[in-house]
Formats: structure tokens, sequence, C-alpha cells
């Protein structure tokens, strides 16, 4: 382009001594002065454009150096991107807070465990009636106005616990946790949204798993560190202390993250990252509710994603009714192992948290959306096998190895569904794909704790994890049934796609 633009200058400065040459001839003469002050005017007009090329040639830097012509990515997409990891794991951390520590919260507030399951459940109930608005606000306001509003619901949540310590005030951490649960409507459909506002196509779908990688930090989170701090203690007042601690730890935590958030997180870029991005425009921030609706019927007469919403509820519902049952489940099979349920549980979503980045690598390098989709679940059915007959073996270390392996694929598989949604239904907005498939997983979720926690009180945590098996089952045939309709790819194919 500086080549280019040298020779172009050079061109031009013999093009202007020879127009002054002939300017000061024609002056001379009275009858052709009109025309010299046109040349004159020109002139000025050359210059003008000179100065704007070599402005345009003048890099940003801020912008990714891209050949001309490509659509640009921002350095600054990586911060935004980080902060919203922080911030979603600064709510999901506090969505397996409690069940986790059953046995200590049934001690010391004197509920039952069921009340202790609703604690998690309340996360998946408040997001099923609230995720169309959820959604719609996001279209609606953009990425800034819905995050800084889930950060500060997260935050005002968290403070409200830190009020709850006392043996009669279950009602007020549950109040907290409410509150939470219903900041997370404003979570959960973002990965898919922010990944498409500022990163291009060959990061789209890497950007979406380090998205999801942030619930899934949060959630390792709150396995790991309510047993570590607080701890099953004889007095009810050492409970309270370290109750205490581990609100007071949460609120200043999130409040801190909300200032950054308000401070450093940006809507959208200065210019699209992608063509697929630039045909959608910003139409989106003049969306009517009308227009909302109308894009929900579309989506529900979309066969394929019909399908996904299914598949997807079933593998996400399986992970939830795992995950609030896990405490009680370790300690049937191994008592006095209360440690052992958390970190067993960091280790499904530690595990996890690496079969996101790998899948959203995966999906980046191939672009096999049904195919990489289709693997994944495949191999979380076979990985619930394996957990299910190693909890019986007396062994734990073994259970460690296939709860990872099933964490793996199972939370793995998160942002693939969420980009394979955004493939199906392009060009609807990503964050009311991912929102209602997210719905999807909460009612899922539900019924299926519900159900898993009544066959393992009747029956035992084999017959219950027979009936996690066989959903699974049940999703892999729905996803098999999928036709690969990569709208999306489709839309971003051309010469002018980068953001590398």
């Amino acid at each position: 382009m500086i080549s280019i633009t040298r020779k172009f200058t050079k061109r031009e400065n013999c093009q202007r001594e020879g127009f002054v040459r002939g300017t000061a001839t024609l002056t001379k003469s009275r009858t052709l002065k009109p025309m010299a002050e046109d040349t004159v005017k020109g002139i000025a007009t050359v210059e003008s454009g000179l100065s704007s090329a070599l402005a345009a040639s003048t890099p940003d830097p801020l912008v990714s150096k891209e050949p001309p012509g490509e659509y640009k990515s921002y350095k600054r997409r990586w911060l935004v991107l980080a902060l919203f990891v922080l911030y979603s794991a600064s709510n999901a951390m506090q969505w397996i807070q409690y069940s986790i520590i059953a046995n200590v919260v049934h001690r010391y507030y004197g509920v039952s465990f069921l009340a202790i399951d609703w604690t998690s459940m309340i996360f998946m109930i408040t997001y099923i009636p609230l995720i169309f608005p959820g959604s719609w606000i996001l279209t609606k306001k953009g990425l800034r106005f819905t995050t800084l509003l889930g950060a500060l619901g997260t935050c005002l949540g968290a403070w409200v616990k830190v009020f709850s310590v006392a043996p009669d005030r279950f009602w007020v951490s549950f109040g907290g946790q409410s509150i939470v649960a219903v900041s997370q409507v404003f979570i959960l459909s973002v990965p898919a949204r922010l990944a498409a506002v500022w990163f291009g196509p060959k990061q789209v779908s890497s950007a979406c798993a380090i998205g999801v990688f942030g619930n899934q930090l949060g959630v390792a989170s709150g396995f790991l560190l309510p047993p570590i701090l607080v701890k099953n203690h004889d007095n009810l007042d050492d409970i309270g202390y370290d109750l205490s601690f581990m609100f007071y730890g949460v609120a200043i935590f999130t409040t801190i993250l909300f200032v950054f958030l308000v401070i450093f997180f940006k809507a959208e870029p200065p210019t699209p990252p992608s063509a697929a991005q630039a045909n959608r425009g910003s139409s989106g921030d003049d969306e009517s509710v009308a227009e909302f609706v109308r894009t929900l019927v579309r989506l529900f007469k979309n066969g394929g994603y019909i399908l996904l919403l299914l598949s997807y509820g079933i593998n996400v519902g399986v992970f939830y009714a795992l995950s609030t049952l896990l405490n009680q489940i370790v300690i049937a099979n191994f008592p006095g192992a209360d440690s052992d349920a958390g970190t067993i549980g960091v280790c499904i979503v530690l595990a996890g948290m690496l079969g996101s980045l790998v899948c959203g690598i995966v999906l980046d390098k191939t672009h096999k959306f049904k195919e990489t989709t289709l693997i994944v679940y495949i191999f979380s059915f076979v990985g619930m096998i394996l957990y299910s007959a190693t909890l019986g073996v007396g062994q734990i270390v073994i259970v460690y190895i296939t709860a990872s392996a099933l964490g793996f694929f199972m939370t793995g598989y998160l942002p693939v569904g969420f980009e394979f949604g955004a493939e199906l239904t392009y060009p609807e907005a990503e964050g009311t794909t991912a929102g209602i498939l997210n719905a999807f997983a909460q009612i899922f979720g539900v019924v299926f704790t519900l159900i898993y926690g009544w066959l393992f009180g009747e029956w035992g945590d084999m017959v219950a994890n027979i009936f996690a098996c066989a959903a699974l089952l049940v999703g892999v045939i729905l996803t098999a049934v999928i036709k690969s309709d990569l709208r999306r790819q489709n839309a971003s194919k051309g010469p002018q796609n980068g953001a590398n």
C-alpha cells in the first residue's frame, strides 16, 4: 500500500508542476484567467485527495494488521471477552454454592435437602419465563447495557446473602440466591452474540467457547471453594463464621468486577469484523416487540433448530441434575467424602473447559458443526455409562477419572451447541437463539433434577444413572437427524472476510 501511494504521489507531483507552469503562462492572458482559476482549484482538489489517501493508510494501533479490503478486528476485543468471562464466572460460582455443601447447609439452617436442591433449581426456574424479555433486551439495548444489568443484579444478590448468616435466615439466603438467578438471564445468551459482534469468522467459534468457559470457570469455583471454606463443624457458630467469610468474599469480588465492567466493557467495535455481521448491520438496535415476536415464530418453524433445542436441553439437563445432586451421590457411595464431592465437581468442569476450547478450535478449523456436535454427544453418552458403572466399585480414584472424561464431552458440548444453533438460524440474533437453547436446558434441568433426585432417593444412584443414560441416548438420535444447514458460514464466504 505504501509503495503504491509513493508512486502515485510522484506522478501527481509531476502533474502539479505542469499545472503550475501552465497556470503561470495562462495568467498573462486576461482572457484565460477563469481557466487558470479552475486549474488552481483542481490542484487543491488533488492535494486534498492525496492527504486523505495518506491519512487512510495510517494504521490504527487498536486494529489488527490485515490486507486492504478485509474486515478489521480490534485488539480490545480480548479485553471485552476477558471481562465477560470473569463476570459470567462470578454468577455461575453461586449456582452450586449451597448444593455442594448440602450436608452442612442442612445442619446449619435446619432445612430439607429438597429445599437445598431448590437453591440450584431456582436458576433454572427463573430463566424459563425471563429468557424472552432478556433476549429482547440483549437485541434491543446491546451487549453493554445487558451486561451491566446482569452484573449489578449479581452483585446485589451476593450482598443480600451476607445478611443471611443465622440459622433462622435461610429465606434471606434464598432471596439473595433468587436475585443472582434472575441476573443469569443476562449472561447465558451473551457468548454467541459477543463472539459474532467482536470476532471474525476465523475466531468466532473459539471466542464463543472462551465465553462459555467463563460459566464453567464459575461452576468449577462453586464446586471447589465452598467445601474448602465451609467445614462441617460441630459448633453451628463456627459454620456461621465460615459462611459469612464466603459470602463477604463473593460480594466484594462481584463489586470490584462491576466497577471494571462500567469502565472498560464496550458494546461493539467501530466497524464490523465480518461480512455476516456487516450484512446483519445494526438493525437489531431498532427491533420492535412485533419484529422480535416474528423472529421467535421463524425460529420455532425451523425444524433443525427444534431438534437441536431438544437434544441440547437433554444434554445440559442431565449435567444440571448430576451437579445438583453430586454431594449426595458421592457421600452415599463414599461416606465422609465431603471434600471429594467438590473436587470431583471441579474435575468435571475443568475437563469441560478443556473440552470447550478443543471443540471451539476444531469448529474454527473444520467448520464441521453437525459432525462435531454428534461426535461430542456420542462420547457424552459413553462417558455417562462409564461414570455410572464405576460409582459402585469402591475406588474413588476411578470415579475421578470417569467423571473427568464425562465432563470433557458433556460440558465441552455447550459452545458446540451454541455455534451449531447460530449456524442453523442465521441471520437471527445469536443472543436470541442461544437464549432459547438455554431456556430448554433449564426446563430439562428442572425436570431431570426432580426425576433424578426421586429415583436416587427411592432406588439409589444406579437406577437414577440408567435414566440419565437413556435420556442421552435419545439426544444422540435427535442430533443425528439434524440437517447440516450452515447458513452463517455461507454468508461469510467471500474475499472480504478477515479478523485473524
